[in-house]
């Protein structure tokens, strides 16, 4: 019976390599394994077993229980091969994620870090910029404060030439009336003189002619 022994060894070490590999491709895949449905040459253990002298229906229910045993043998180590390989995959999962969950973390860190700066960059610029807007605005203040006084200065000083040719011109003014006063009482004077000589010589050849009147009459 050495040769049924040999016979199921090497299926079942056949089998075993297909079952492993089938395990891992289906924890990878998540696909459904699907045993085949003879583990070892069961034509040749039948025929083997007919020529030690079992008959057709012996060696039918031999092949059929050598099946079963074998078929349960595999299904177990299968079960186990895939728990290994589930774990496996699971660990080798959990560690891409811890990876990856680093990986993103210090991606995250790395550009909060690079916002960080640009941010500190912008106060920086924006401070120098409010502080440079600060001291033109100072300066554009102070020399209109300097344009405005010099025009205030500026307008005094036209306002009190103003006054000053105002003042001279009502002191002319004054002095052209005065003079024109003067001359007119002169004109006045001289024609009250004129009409007083006038009227005086009237008055002494009227005299004169009524004296002579009066003579004659005499």
């Amino acid at each position: 019976m050495s040769w049924l022994r040999q016979s199921l060894f090497c299926s079942t070490a056949q089998n075993s390599k297909l079952f492993f590999k089938s395990s891992l491709h289906t924890s990878s895949s998540y696909s459904i394994y699907q045993a085949p449905k003879h583990y070892f040459d069961t034509y040749q253990v039948r025929t083997q077993l007919e020529k030690a002298g079992f008959d057709h229906m012996q060696s039918e229910a031999i092949v059929e229980l050598l099946s079963q045993v074998v078929k349960e043998s595999t299904d177990g180590m299968l079960k186990n091969v895939k728990m290994a390989a589930y774990k496996v995959d699971f660990a080798q999962m959990k560690s891409e994620i811890q990876m990856i969950e680093k990986t993103d973390f210090s991606i995250m860190k790395a550009e909060n870090e690079k916002l960080a700066g640009e941010v500190l960059k912008l106060k920086q610029r924006l401070g120098e910029e409010i502080s440079k807007t600060q001291a033109s605005v100072k300066l554009d203040m102070s020399l209109e404060k300097g344009r405005i006084r010099d025009e205030q200065a500026s307008q005094e000083i036209n306002i009190k030439k103003a006054d000053a040719k105002i003042e001279k011109e009502i002191l002319n003014l004054k002095t052209q009336i005065e003079s024109i006063k003067l001359q007119i009482l002169q004109y006045m004077f001289g024609t009250l003189t004129g009409a007083g000589a006038l009227f005086l010589g009237k008055s002494y050849t009227f005299i004169i002619i009524f004296q002579h009147y009066e003579f004659s009459k005499t």
